[in-house]
């Protein structure tokens, strides 16, 4: 599970401009290609200061006219790159669903639909997102990689944390019913819901302090919901850890048999150990890390 890795792309032509362009735009080994890559988180992380001046009201007020102009000039530049990519690849649509596809596409989103929706252009703090790409330039991927790892454990303990989530939700609502009863509306305990409100911050022990009891009985019923929260905080992660050891041992198995070698002539990747050749193209592959 590799949600950061890229797409295996396939240039849309074997010479001429467009596989030229591919190889700057889409690979990240070459003198080229990393400069262009250096150059887009410059103009990703200065396009982002742009955004969050802008929305520094006396900034804004002096400035409005450049802000807008720098905004709408690195809209257009990411349109344009982002038009690039798809043209140089053999099925754009690959690209496009990929997740390093949408999170291009979200970037320039925002600029375009705040022609529709006023203040929509404050969305476009998700183009920091694209300095994920960073990770690639500089050779770790596969750090960002063990991601996948805890999100598959998160997947596989699912069923077991919703149960446990329902039962903390029982909890909550019979400590709510029971508190409304109690209290009732002369403390703050104005109806049900607003009780399981106080339940949940209870038992989270963060303690807000808008509802308080006021009553022996409901002082009571509070200590023993504290004890209560304190005494669950460590099921789930119980439950998640137990998953992530299965899942480190399932993922160290996997690396066994498979590494990161990619392809110096068509960039794929994912070779086992023992591979020589690319089993794409098969360009001879560098010896094992």
């Amino acid at each position: 599970m590799r949600p950061f890795m890229a797409p295996q792309l396939e240039p849309a032509r074997e010479s001429g401009w467009r596989r030229t362009w591919f190889d700057i735009i889409h690979r990240h080994d070459t003198p080229p290609s990393r400069n262009f890559d250096l150059l887009l988180v410059v103009a990703i992380v200065a396009s982002i200061v742009v955004v969050m001046v802008d929305s520094v009201e006396h900034v804004h007020q002096r400035r409005a006219g450049a802000l807008y102009a720098l905004e709408w000039g690195f809209t257009l530049l990411f349109t344009a790159e982002y038009l690039l990519r798809i043209a140089v690849v053999k099925r754009p649509l690959r690209y496009m669903l990929s997740i390093w596809g949408v999170i291009d596409l979200l970037a320039i989103l925002p600029t375009y639909l705040s022609l529709l929706i006023p203040g929509a252009q404050s969305l476009l703090v998700v183009r920091v997102l694209r300095i994920l790409r960073l990770f690639r330039i500089l050779k770790l991927t596969r750090y960002v990689e063990e991601s996948g790892v805890l999100a598959q454990a998160l997947w596989r303990s699912r069923r077991k944390i919703l149960v446990f989530l329902f039962s903390v939700l029982t909890i909550v609502t019979i400590a709510g019913a029971l508190m409304y009863v109690i209290e009732g509306p002369r403390n703050g305990f104005t109806s049900i819901p607003a009780s399981m409100y106080w339940a949940v911050v209870t038992m989270a022990t963060v303690g807000f302090g808008d509802i308080v009891p006021h009553t022996v009985a409901g002082r009571f019923v509070t200590s023993l919901l504290i004890l209560t929260g304190y005494s669950i905080i460590a099921v789930p992660t119980g439950i998640y850890t137990a998953e992530l050891a299965t899942s480190l041992r399932q993922s160290e198995d996997e690396a066994r048999r498979f590494d990161l070698r990619g392809c110096p002539e068509c960039g794929l990747e994912g070779h086992s150990h023992d591979a020589r050749h690319c089993r794409s193209c098969g360009h001879r592959l560098p010896e094992s890390r």
